[in-house]
């Protein structure tokens, strides 16, 4: 992913003030770069790196920054990059593992405006909306909405309604999707590939909608992470291969490694229901109780099937709780 400051949107795909009916340049002004570093011995430092650089919007005057999550997993420090080249430092103040969103509190006063939470579950397709990054209009895309659809992640991460749209941003972790009332509608999270309807690979962006947060924003403000219930975690990565779940990592000294799995397993059953997606793996294991419950697994190695019991855990206890700094 570039780093702050070192890329820009073309010209001709930048979002242009007429276009929109309300204030473009005062929308964008509340999103910031963000640059977080993430101790070498982090759980994450693997798999994200321990230098990571992204966006993050300003969602209240007291300096409340939202942001995709895995930009501040674990983070030592962090800093807030303004329009006019300042740099104030924040503090990771709270990480859902359910959604991927992540909160940043600025410790320094920032004077800018906020963007309104909109109402995502309003958001279609072919809906005309800006995907901003940090830096003003020269770090924005105009660009649209081409679909709304579930999303399952490798890493045990699910968003039954994710926001697509493209042309896709460059630089997309935590860029805010701003809609036509200037309203903020969700924040980016990854750029995929997919086959346009000519035939043609074209790269477009996966958005966590709004919606998701306002349930768990309170608890994000107050205690760092949504309270109640915590989903068993097996920590492992898989992926849709024809039909079927092939395991192509294992977190370190987690659940699934424990229990035996190794890479290239495919994954067959969950307590003897057959799954062939991930969606419904994940589902699956849900549904069986909370971070802890014992998870019953059918897979297949080397033309042999067996049998795995996989004691799991909450991914929180795995992870480096952020310092004030």
């Amino acid at each position: 992913m570039p780093s702050v400051g070192d890329w820009k949107v073309s010209p001709s795909a930048q979002p242009k003030p007429g276009d929109y009916s309300y204030d473009l340049d005062s929308a964008l002004a509340a999103v910031l770069g963000l640059r977080s570093t993430i101790p070498s011995d982090a759980f994450t430092a693997e798999t994200l790196g321990t230098e990571r650089a992204g966006n993050g919007v300003l969602i209240n005057r007291d300096g409340l920054v939202l942001t995709i999550g895995y930009l501040i997993t674990e983070a030592e420090t962090v800093w807030l990059h303004l329009g006019d080249g300042r740099a104030v430092p924040g503090h990771a103040l709270g990480f859902d593992q359910e959604t991927g969103f992540g909160l940043v509190q600025a410790l320094s006063r920032l004077e800018l405006p906020a963007l309104t939470l909109g109402n995502s579950a309003l958001a279609g397709e072919g809906d005309r909306v800006v995907l901003a990054g940090g830096g003003g209009r020269s770090h924005s895309v105009a660009t649209r909405i081409v679909g709304r659809e579930e999303f399952a992640g490798y890493w045990e991460y699910l968003i039954d309604d994710a926001i697509i749209t493209a042309p896709a941003h460059p630089n997309w972790g935590g860029t805010a999707l701003i809609g036509g009332k200037g309203e903020l509608l969700g924040i980016g999270s990854l750029q995929l590939e997919r086959k346009h309807e000519k035939g043609l690979e074209e790269n477009i962006n996966m958005v966590v909608p709004i919606d998701l947060l306002k349930p768990v924003l309170d608890d994000l403000t107050t205690y760092g992470q949504r309270r109640g219930p915590v989903r068993p975690w097996l920590g492992l990565y898989a992926a849709d291969v024809e039909d079927r779940i092939v395991v192509m990592g294992l977190a370190h000294n987690a659940p699934a490694q424990r229990a035996g799995l190794q890479t290239g397993d495919m994954l067959l059953e969950v307590a003897g229901a057959p799954v062939k997606k991930l969606a419904d793996l994940f589902r699956k294991i849900w549904a069986l109780g909370n971070a802890g419950v014992e998870v019953p697994i059918k897979a297949w190695r080397e033309g042999r099937t067996f049998d795995a019991k996989i004691i799991s855990s909450d991914r929180a206890k795995f992870l480096k709780r952020p310092r004030l700094h």
